[in-house]
């Protein structure tokens, strides 16, 4: 367990965010006027009265339920179990200064793995649960590409775009941070649970819901601004017109927070979010480095020598690498043999790829995978029917 006040004062807190009626804004109005979450449970009727809250939420907390009481002592119980649990709070020096920031931000946060990564920079990057394969592909591409480059991957742990992200940032040696919307000692989905073991080892997870909060579908929208809330960005890879993505979308534009959309095809109904989204402002990205040059100035807190404002930088986590600054600016890139060869192969006309596969040798999967990864860093330009070019990326 973690936290820079005393168990005591965190005690009281888990019992007030456990509160039916207590909020985000009501809790932390709560704090600003009483001055602790113990002075909360201890003053008068008369005097919760003059805060604003409603009579059913006076009483309960002047006479607290077991129910709320057994779920606190849950809640520090499952913290103080393994340390690689904590329970932040504002005051801790691992709390995101950029989630601060928000309206309602949350007032405790559950963690597992390095609380240190909520203060490194970081892109959201969501989608559809149903991607197409293009879909699919983006998403490990635009995902393991920004990892590589020193940003952390965010997410929320659902199928599709979201699981295959938190992947490609893994297999990358990048980082990544899940959102989730039930409490800790729960997966959901439960098909990942092998990736969130996987990212509380070299990543982490967090909630703002208390131990045993199942999956409620009002969770999920309410969970979303917490992960534009964390991120200098947001990029949308493919999400249809009623996308739980478009909710986060919307978030990062009230947050006034960066929000990127990757075009598709216009026959495909999983493209029609990111469309909406850029025809309301959100900019169209056909590459990484167009994300990468539109959050420079952003990123400029980050690259100071030091630690950043309120946390730790990534020199000094123990699981994570440390950000490629140089790169983050510069997005120059060292490449292998196989994309060496895809890029000789290629000139300033169309070549198809059946030819490319025929020049190089290589197969038809690895010719396909580097072409996308060349047309995600400037590489390479589709020409449509198959066709590919090169070109030169963009100073």
């Amino acid at each position: 367990m973690t936290a820079s006040i005393s168990e005591q004062e965190l005690f009281q807190r888990l019992k007030l965010w456990r509160t039916p009626g207590i909020g985000p804004m009501s809790l932390r109005r709560l704090l600003q006027q009483l001055g602790s979450a113990d002075a909360v449970f201890n003053v008068s009727g008369q005097l919760l009265q003059t805060t604003g809250l409603k009579p059913v939420v006076i009483e309960a907390l002047q006479s607290p339920s077991a129910e709320t009481l057994a779920g606190a002592e849950l809640d520090l119980k499952w913290s103080t179990t393994s340390a690689q649990r904590h329970i932040l709070t504002p005051e801790h020096e691992h709390y995101p200064a950029l989630l601060a920031d928000i309206d309602a931000s949350p007032p405790l946060l559950f963690a597992v793995g390095t609380t240190a990564l909520l203060n490194d920079p970081q892109l959201a990057l969501i989608g559809s649960r149903n991607p197409s394969r293009e879909g699919r592909d983006n998403a490990r591409a635009f995902a393991a590409y920004l990892a590589e480059h020193g940003l952390t991957i965010t997410s929320g742990l659902a199928e599709g775009i979201d699981a295959i992200s938190h992947q490609a940032a893994l297999d990358s040696g990048g980082t990544t941070i899940a959102v989730v919307a039930t409490g800790l000692d729960m997966v959901y989905p439960s098909q990942n649970r092998k990736l969130a073991e996987q990212i509380s080892q070299a990543g982490l997870i967090i909630s703002e819901y208390p131990i045993g909060t199942k999956p409620l579908p009002q969770h999920f929208p309410r969970r979303n601004r917490i992960i534009s809330g964390l991120s200098v960005g947001t990029l949308v890879v493919e999400a249809a017109l009623k996308s739980g993505s478009l909710v986060t979308a919307k978030h990062a534009m009230e947050q006034g927070r960066e929000v990127f959309a990757i075009p598709g095809s216009i026959h495909n109904p999983m493209a029609r979010g990111c469309h909406q989204l850029i025809r309301q402002g959100a900019k169209l990205v056909e590459t990484a480095q167009d994300i990468l040059e539109e959050i420079a100035p952003q990123l400029a807190p980050y690259l100071q020598d030091g630690n950043t404002p309120q946390a730790q930088t990534s020199s000094s986590r123990p699981h994570a690498p440390k950000p490629n600054k140089q790169a983050i600016f510069e997005v120059n890139w060292d490449m292998d043999e196989e994309h060496k060869r895809i890029l000789s192969a290629l000139g300033s006309e169309p070549l198809p790829i059946d030819q490319i596969i025929l020049n190089t040798g290589l197969t038809a999967d690895v010719v396909s995978s580097i072409l996308l990864m060349l047309e995600l860093q400037g590489f390479v330009v589709a020409c449509g029917g198959g066709h590919y070019m090169r070109q030169t990326p963009r100073e």
